[in-house]
């Protein structure tokens, strides 16, 4: 590698952490918007995060930028340079394909729909916020169809891309066939498993919001994150924010029932421990990201679904919470907060479903989603079909559009193709966990004393520790010897819930 290609490398370098320190300040006045703005400062917001977007896009698709890639090489022993100069260039393909004002108005569409969205979901009126989020999908149309003749995709699999580079919809929907297959059957049998067993014992008496939230503090500072780096407030829908030094994770609170807080703020734990694990000596750069959404849900529900609710760790939560609400211990016993916890049943939101009957909901969120960017779908029908695809996957139908399609921010806010990073991520979280089983024998022991240290740290070494120098089948047959396989998902289920 020459001087003058070093030298190419070094500005593309110093130019992508200006880029990723624009995307962390938008990160931040996401975060507020979500938590603590009030509502009369959305549209000065909405402003903001478009500049804020714009300024990122403008840096991303300078003239020089081309020039650079053009010139810039990698030691051939380098393979983290290489793979970042790789991403780069994908970056610099997805950014060059949308034009400038596209970029902004789009930012402007999403905030403002995103804020319409919160009412229309308190007061279950599609019509509300159907208007804006007509808008978001005639820009994301757009965009999609500017991207796909330049990244080689379709304008679907081109926001895809955007989540989970390297998986298209033609890799996703087999996989969701053959899983709808195996749920048709397991679904029926889970729940004779469960018609045979105690009913479970519901855990009785007021569950103060801030005592739930001292607590859910202290879960995730045990399963390793550390609170210098990371705070925890709440909002409408929970999620994981900020970035790798200034995580910032919210829930909500039922205070007739912790569980949801519990279960949310370790899910929302994995995906902080990720930011948290990130290499630092690629900080700011595309290869030091995660490596994708379905990475990064792999890392929430190898947490929160494989290690949190594992018999394991119940043994010792049970106790614990117990301790901290008092009462009767029964409902508190490790095998009724499994049955409780567990419990497999068809219902209408999403985030509170069980594992088994969760990937419904994504399957039927992708099938909507490709329908309205292809245009097989408009907008005023979304309810209808909502309904339609509930009842045919589930065997429900929501009373109502706040437990049907206004329940998700995600459309709302622009996030068109991230729905399959949700049972991407479920299910390579499954093949993780048994390949750190296999490679790490105390792992339950340590989950029976609260300890996630050796999960951690073998999470850690085998995926958080590698960005994304490795697409998201490389890093799975880095960590576990072969690429995404929904049959280990499966076989956990069978498990867990059939035997």
């Amino acid at each position: 590698m020459n001087a003058s290609s070093s030298l190419a490398y070094d500005r593309l370098r110093d130019r992508f952490t200006r880029i990723a320190t624009l995307n962390e300040a938008a990160s931040m006045l996401g975060w507020d918007a979500a938590a603590v703005m009030p509502e009369g400062g959305a549209a000065a917001r909405g402003d903001q995060l478009a500049v804020l977007a714009g300024l990122a896009h403008g840096q991303l698709t300078a003239a020089s930028v081309g020039d650079d890639l053009a010139e810039a090489e990698a030691p051939a022993d380098d393979s983290w340079r290489k793979a970042n100069l790789r991403l780069m260039r994908h970056a610099y393909t997805r950014a060059t394909a949308i034009p400038s004002d596209l970029v902004e108005a789009t930012a402007r569409a999403n905030a403002a729909c995103e804020t319409v969205w919160r009412e229309a979901r308190r007061s279950a009126n599609f019509a509300l916020v159907a208007p804006h989020l007509t808008e978001v999908v005639r820009l994301t149309r757009h965009a999609a169809a500017a991207m796909a003749p330049a990244l080689g995709l379709s304008p679907y699999d081109a926001l895809m891309d955007g989540y989970q580079p390297g998986i298209t919809a033609a890799d996703v929907s087999p996989v969701f066939s053959q899983y709808e297959v195996f749920l048709h059957h397991a679904l029926p049998e889970a729940q004779e498993v469960q018609a045979r067993s105690p009913a479970p014992l519901k855990l009785t008496g007021k569950f103060p919001a801030d005592v739930q939230e001292a607590l859910c503090r202290r879960l995730s500072q045990r399963a390793g994150l550390e609170f210098t780096h990371a705070r925890l407030d709440r909002s409408t829908h929970p999620f994981c924010g900020g970035t790798p030094t200034d995580i910032r994770i919210t829930t909500r609170y039922d205070e007739a029932d912790p569980a949801q807080a519990i279960m949310g703020v370790l899910h929302e734990t994995g995906h902080a421990l990720y930011e948290r694990g990130l290499p630092t000596a690629y900080a700011r750069q595309p290869v030091g990201e995660a490596a994708g959404m379905g990475a990064h849900e792999s890392q929430s529900l190898i947490m929160e679904m494989q290690a949190c609710r594992s018999d394991a760790y119940l043994s010792w939560l049970g106790p614990e919470l117990h301790a901290e609400f008092g009462g009767d211990a029964a409902p508190y016993a490790p095998e009724n907060l499994a049955r409780l916890w567990r419990r497999v049943q068809p219902g209408f939101i999403r985030v509170e479903a069980d594992e088994m009957t969760y990937p419904a909901h994504v399957i039927l969120r992708f099938r909507l989603e490709q329908a309205l960017i292809t245009g097989e779908l408009e907008v005023p029908g979304i309810p209808a079909a909502w309904n339609e695809g509930m009842q045919s996957l589930l065997g429900i139908t929501p009373p109502d559009d706040a437990k049907g399609c206004l329940q998700d921010i995600h459309w709302y806010d622009g996030g068109f193709g991230y729905f399959p990073s949700y049972t991407l991520g479920a299910m390579a979280a499954a093949q993780l966990m048994t390949a750190a089983r296999r490679a790490t024998p105390e792992l339950d022991a340590a989950l029976a004393r609260g300890e996630h240290a050796p999960l951690l740290m073998w999470l850690r070494a085998n995926v958080h520790s590698q960005g994304s120098r490795l697409g998201f089948n490389d890093l799975l047959r880095a960590a576990t010897g072969k690429p995404l396989d929904p049959a280990d998902f499966e076989a956990h289920l069978t498990s867990r819930y059939l035997s």
